[in-house]
């Protein structure tokens, strides 16, 4: 079992089921961010990180076969963090030429008894060029 697992049934995921879940959503991406800037905080994240199994697919070499889908960092503003989790890979977006803010709310709704949710967020996101640089001075400064 992952060391950061019982930490986050007993901690992290009641508080964020104390929130509506688009409030958790954009805490918990915010958080991220915020962590992204600092690497004391993402050391600190490495430690939810699952044992390695690396991959090797279609010529590409995954640090762990579990990724990131997009629609959870739809504007890559906390990929260093994800990073320190341990995905094996990140998808952000999705992304659309210009800034639009999605559809009206609400737009996340939970099913606690199926463990499941449906997201109708639409494709708010930040723009292309805006998320294009953001990525460049990702890669300009590590």
């Amino acid at each position: 079992m992952n060391r950061g697992r019982g930490t986050y049934e007993r901690l992290v995921r009641p508080l964020l089921f104390s929130l509506d879940a688009e409030t958790a959503h954009r805490f918990t991406v915010e958080l991220l961010r915020g962590a992204s800037q600092f690497d004391l905080a993402l050391r600190a994240l490495r430690f939810f990180q699952p044992p390695s199994k690396p991959k090797t697919l279609f010529g590409l070499n995954f640090p762990n076969p579990i990724g990131l889908a997009a629609g959870l960092d739809k504007n890559g503003v906390a990929l260093p963090a994800w990073a320190a989790l341990g995905f094996g890979f990140i998808e952000l977006g999705t992304v659309t030429a210009k800034r639009q803010p999605g559809n009206p709310k609400p737009r996340i709704f939970r099913f606690p008894e199926q463990q499941a949710l449906i997201n109708r967020l639409g494709f708010n996101n930040d723009g292309a060029d805006v998320i294009a640089e953001r990525l460049h001075k990702l890669r300009q400064h590590g």
